[in-house]
């Protein structure tokens, strides 16, 4: 069977070029990983943190939890108020391969990120990589996210793809299912390596 004909190529942000992890920050701010990953798992916890990719305000984020978790609240405002100490930096060898394809020229390249509206700004001046792409669609600014099938018919939309030669890297699995059910091929990155192999295979050839 032929690979098939790609021209665009889908980016996740986090996990996939930008080493965002909340424990930079709270490894710092926490003595004991158990301490830090029950407040991870409890308090601060992934589906909280995804209202503010869907486009909740991060001050009412914040409001919500602390009448809760009143003992924690110089941690919980230390989510945003410290949230750059999150970024570790970039996946060096992802941020290589998009260099390339980038200036392979063959390709329409897009991003689709789940990310706050308030913070992506702050990832936008610090890692000039992201001006590569020629749209960005993020979550925070039209209040869906990923897996919602709704905003990625929303890039299907605003640049006329063709599903089937578009693919989508991310690190959710979930994520590319929910691209994969509407055409998209879809690769689950684990690593730069994986992703060059996984490139590979749709005939998408790197140096």
């Amino acid at each position: 069977m032929s690979a098939p004909s790609i021209h665009t190529i889908i980016f996740d942000l986090g996990g996939v070029l930008i080493d965002w992890n909340p424990r930079h920050l709270y490894r710092k701010i926490f003595e004991k990983e158990e301490e830090m990953e029950h407040f991870l798992h409890h308090i601060c916890t992934q589906d909280w943190n995804e209202q503010q990719d869907a486009g909740r305000s991060t001050r009412e984020a914040a409001d919500i939890l602390i009448p809760q978790f009143p003992d924690y609240q110089a941690q919980i405002e230390a989510f945003y108020g410290r949230w750059e100490e999150m970024l570790a930096g970039p996946i060096q060898g992802t941020v290589d391969i998009l260099d390339a394809l980038c200036k392979d020229g063959r390709y329409e390249m897009l991003a689709l990120t789940n990310w706050s509206a308030e913070t992506f700004p702050i990832a936008q001046q610090r890692y000039a990589f992201l001006r590569w792409f020629e749209d960005i669609l993020v979550s925070g600014k039209v209040k869906l996210k990923k897996p919602d099938p709704r905003i990625y018919q929303m890039l299907i939309d605003r640049h006329q793809l063709q599903p089937e030669e578009a693919v989508f890297i991310d690190d959710s699995a979930r994520n590319i299912k929910a691209a994969q059910d509407l055409g998209i091929h879809g690769i689950h990155f684990t690593s730069p390596a994986q992703l060059r192999s996984a490139l590979a295979e749709l005939g998408i050839h790197l140096p």
